[in-house]
């Protein structure tokens, strides 16, 4: 199985939270399943990595658990929405792959599904 978690949710809300929290947790699922699985964090989901990153963060063990699964960062998103610094800092990478963006379809060609949270 190959599985690309995609963490779409901003960090402003319980919503968001709930959402962040679903998506770690099916990645450490196909983890502990040894499949091959990526998480990504698209859209307003780069503002999670600096949250995540704090250690009092309620979701931040769960996160280091799973940490080794990060492929990265949209570097189109994450200079959107004010992110990059922070992603930079917590030494994630920015993924350039299609015109700043994630591939999404490279992935698919891959044979991974996509899971969106």
């Amino acid at each position: 199985m190959k599985a690309a978690i995609f963490v779409l949710a901003d960090i402003d809300s319980h919503e968001g939270l709930g959402r962040v929290v679903n998506a770690l947790e099916a990645v450490k699922q196909f983890k502990e399943a040894k499949d091959d699985v990526k998480l990504y964090f698209d859209g307003t989901g780069t503002k999670w990595i600096s949250e995540l990153n704090k250690k009092d963060h309620i979701a931040h063990s769960l996160f280091e658990t799973v940490s080794d699964k990060i492929e990265g960062v949209c570097l189109f998103c994450a200079n959107a929405f004010g992110a990059s610094d922070s992603v930079k800092q917590c030494s994630v990478d920015l993924i350039d792959e299609k015109d700043q963006h994630i591939d999404v379809r490279q992935l698919v060609l891959d044979g991974f599904i996509i899971l969106n949270f």
